[in-house]
């Protein structure tokens, strides 16, 4: 009689720049993971800040994980060597991704590992609940939307893939080589935008895993309704830069008058709601502004939301 092997590990990579008490309220969302005790290998934080600011955070909190805690520094900033460099400390074939300003519900890697275990995706996402406790009022209901995510009521398989927070993936599958992040995005981000895109050249697939939730809070420096409007258009330039780096020429132009018009209409929709400053207008500048992103796709117009832009922003805030 052939005896069943047993489920596979995971680990859960957190990669952090100079969060603390974001990275605390992640760690202990992690520490609070049930039926997972069998599964979960090591959970992995990633230090980003050059100075290595994250070592002491980890080293306050370790005494109350009830799993192995690996901390490593990647010090050159940037996203996709700090996504990159975490990988190369856990060996596990299931990796979870989790960002140091989310926080997860006590079932939600179960959960994770669950959908896996019932689409067979390579990749499974899960939904996040937007939280900008420091956004205006009028606001507040728009960033909650925008750093939210939403899909599927039902767990199965998806057509198309979200961003890597609050993510699983087969490691053989979906993270080929030693550093599957190309470290090209690691100042404008978009690293797990190509990482799908090759993915679903590949033939993978994906999955949506309805009862992994986490809270993502957007720091202070980040609720405002600039920070959104420029990674709304950072978000517009990705289908257009995805086609251009396939050389799909006619499908970069189609994007591009999709953009246009899409600009248009909702530059025209966002002017009665700016006379009278309603709240609607930063839904429609948003839209506006991706939009823009999809017809001013052309490299050297990314904005820069990571690496030594992120260290910049937080200077600047900690010296105000």
């Amino acid at each position: 009689m052939s005896v069943a092997a047993p489920p596979a590990p995971v680990a859960v990579i957190v990669p952090t720049l100079r969060r603390p008490d974001s990275l605390t309220r992640a760690l202990e969302s992690l520490f609070a993971q049930t039926g997972v005790a069998d599964r979960l290998a090591e959970i992995v934080v990633v230090d980003n800040d050059p100075a290595g600011s994250a070592a002491a955070t980890v080293e306050a909190v370790r005494a109350r994980s009830p799993w192995p805690l690996v901390y490593c520094h990647a010090p050159v900033p940037g996203v996709a060597t700090a996504r990159n460099t975490g990988l190369l400390a856990t060996a596990a074939p299931l990796i979870a991704f989790l960002d140091d300003d989310e926080a997860a519900d006590p079932d939600w890697l179960a959960a994770l590992l669950a959908a896996q275990t019932e689409t067979a995706a390579d990749v499974v996402f899960g939904p996040i609940r937007g939280r900008a406790p420091d956004a205006a009022d009028w606001l507040k209901p728009y960033l909650e939307d925008f750093f939210g995510r939403n899909g599927p009521v039902r767990t199965g398989l998806i057509d198309q893939p979200y961003g890597c927070g609050n993510s699983l993936m087969l490691r053989r599958t979906a993270l080929p080589g030693p550093a599957p992040f190309d470290p090209a995005a690691d100042q404008a981000g978009g690293e797990d935008d190509a990482l799908f895109a090759a993915l679903a050249a590949r033939g993978g697939r994906f999955g949506w895993a309805a009862g992994a939730r986490v809270d993502e809070f957007a720091p202070p420096h980040r609720a405002t309704l600039t920070y959104a409007l420029a990674r709304a258009f950072a978000y517009g330039q990705g289908p257009s830069q995805t086609a251009a780096s396939r050389r799909d020429w006619p499908a970069v132009v189609r994007w591009m008058v999709i953009g246009a018009v899409q600009m248009m209409v909702w530059t025209c929709a966002a002017v009665p709601y700016l006379i009278v400053r309603s709240p609607r207008r930063a839904w429609a500048l948003d839209r506006a502004a991706r939009g823009l992103g999809k017809l001013f796709w052309m490299k050297g117009l990314e904005p820069h939301f990571y690496g030594a832009s992120e260290l910049a922003r937080l200077d600047a805030t900690a010296s105000a």
